[in-house]
């Protein structure tokens, strides 16, 4: 909580009706039930799920494996969200469901750069620089 006593960050509530989101969506894309050309063969990740404080909409962040097509899944899952909310609804055990929408997850690209610019020659040697300044 903040000192105007507003909270923060996501509430206990949303973060445990993402996670059984993240679980619904996990076990129907391993079973195959969505059919759609563009996610024949795919295995798709999903590492987060952020719900809406009204919990009415999780934002599912997905990633497939390799990386590769990824625009073109979140695209064929878009188009099949109604069909996945149906899915999704009796596993989360909640008066409504929550509209589902589909976006890259881009948090490895990310800390992948970060990585790289970590391991890079300036600041390896920034690194060392600041090692014999210590009095």
């Amino acid at each position: 909580m903040s000192r105007d006593n507003k909270p923060t960050g996501p509430s206990q509530r949303m973060l445990r009706v993402g996670e059984l989101v993240r679980h619904a969506l996990a076990d129907m894309f391993q079973r195959g039930d969505v059919e759609d050309d563009a996610l024949h063969g795919a295995v798709i990740t999903v590492p987060e799920v952020r719900m809406t404080p009204d919990l009415k909409i999780a934002n599912a962040y997905i990633m497939p494996l390799g990386g590769e097509h990824a625009e073109e899944i979140v695209a064929a899952l878009n188009r099949h969200r109604k069909f996945i909310r149906g899915r999704v609804a009796p596993q989360i055990n909640m008066k409504y469901a929550p509209e589902v929408r589909f976006y890259v997850d881009d948090t490895f690209a990310e800390a992948s750069r970060i990585d790289s610019l970590l391991r890079s020659e300036k600041v390896q040697r920034d690194l060392a620089d600041d090692d014999g300044d210590d009095n």
